[in-house]
């Protein structure tokens, strides 16, 4: 699955299937990314879309060595689920 990432509008991006998913996020300081909403269209719902996101936004934090915060509850659940992961780039 492709996803895009908008540095203009603060996304992360797929459409497939003519359905659109999205993470959202913020830039709270220079070093911080912060998660804030997760949506996912109802006909990719239950295909893994939503951990696909999660995982291009957390890639790209690593890469841009950015804290992140997660602000978005999905976020939060994703990052606890694989706390070992990601745990050196939680806020």
């Amino acid at each position: 699955m492709s996803i895009q990432h908008n540095a203009d509008n603060q996304e992360f991006t797929t459409v497939r299937k003519g359905y659109q998913a999205e993470l959202a996020y913020s830039r709270p300081a220079n070093d911080v990314i912060d998660f804030t909403h997760t949506f996912v269209d109802e006909g990719l719902r239950g295909q893994g879309v939503a951990d696909e996101l999660a995982r291009a936004g957390l890639a790209y934090a690593k890469e841009e060595q950015l804290k992140v915060k997660t602000s978005c509850t999905f976020m939060a659940s994703f990052v606890k689920r694989h706390h070992a992961e990601y745990a050196d780039i939680l806020a």
